[in-house]
């Protein structure tokens, strides 16, 4: 039942356009640039990057597995994954859910922009 960081790293790499970098001295995973997932330097646990609601189902569905980072970034969603309780199975979708969370492109607000001419138009 429990995972590994080696198999953590595993299924993180094999998600679509992944790569390995090093973030704060412990490995990160990315995807378009932005970490979605990390190694914690004890290799007994890593870090997914959920919205705050899948954070929530996560942690009631596995409570032993999943719990929030420390402040601010466990509030935004930030989820310490326990090898030692978390079935390969759970941790793939953790790591194909916040995977895929990069891939939300983000609503922003467009300003209308008013071009101003002077006067009527000439022919």
């Amino acid at each position: 039942m429990s995972q590994t960081a080696n198999d953590f790293r595993r299924m993180a790499l094999a998600l679509r356009d992944v790569t390995e970098k090093a973030h704060h001295g412990h490995p990160d995973f990315r995807a378009a640039g932005k970490i979605f997932a990390s190694l914690h330097h004890s290799m007994e646990r890593g870090m997914v990057k959920l919205t705050p609601d899948q954070q929530r189902e996560f942690m009631r569905a596995h409570p032993h597995a999943f719990t929030p980072e420390a402040g601010a970034w466990g509030r935004q969603g930030c989820t310490r994954v326990l090898f030692a309780h978390v079935d390969a199975e759970t941790l793939g979708e953790a790591l194909t859910t916040a995977r895929r969370n990069i891939d939300v492109t983000p609503v922003r607000k467009v300003r209308a922009v008013r071009r101003v001419r002077g006067g009527p138009r000439r022919r």
